[in-house]
């Protein structure tokens, strides 16, 4: 599954024109997206129960297993050591891309 969507970032129009960090960042966002997605809306629904003075306890649990994944956290690492650098890249078109890519994840998520 890796491997599909590194080569279709590889080979898209869009992926020829980014820096090779920010075709890494994006297959490593698009990898992770399922996880946090679930993360998200694992924060809202504690938001919601601690504003309802309802018991978190499950939810702070199942949060806690995501983060305890030893895959999602390597790639969470790597995501964190790729930001300072695109954040200075000469190319302006990464972080637009990174930008659309992380807002259509955000609406996919819902």
């Amino acid at each position: 599954m890796k491997g599909i969507i590194l080569l279709t970032l590889l080979f898209s129009p869009l992926a020829r024109a980014l820096s090779p960090e920010a075709q890494e960042f994006m297959a490593i966002s698009k990898e992770l997206e399922p996880v946090q997605c679930e993360k998200r809306k694992l924060r809202r629904e504690i938001a919601l129960a601690e504003i309802e003075r309802r018991d978190t306890k499950a939810m702070h649990d199942r949060f806690a297993r995501l983060n305890r994944d030893a895959q999602t956290t390597r790639l969470e690492k790597r995501l964190a050591q790729l930001e300072p650098r695109l954040s200075k890249s000469s190319d302006p078109e990464d972080l637009r891309a990174i930008s659309l890519q992380q807002r259509e994840a955000f609406y996919r998520c819902g």
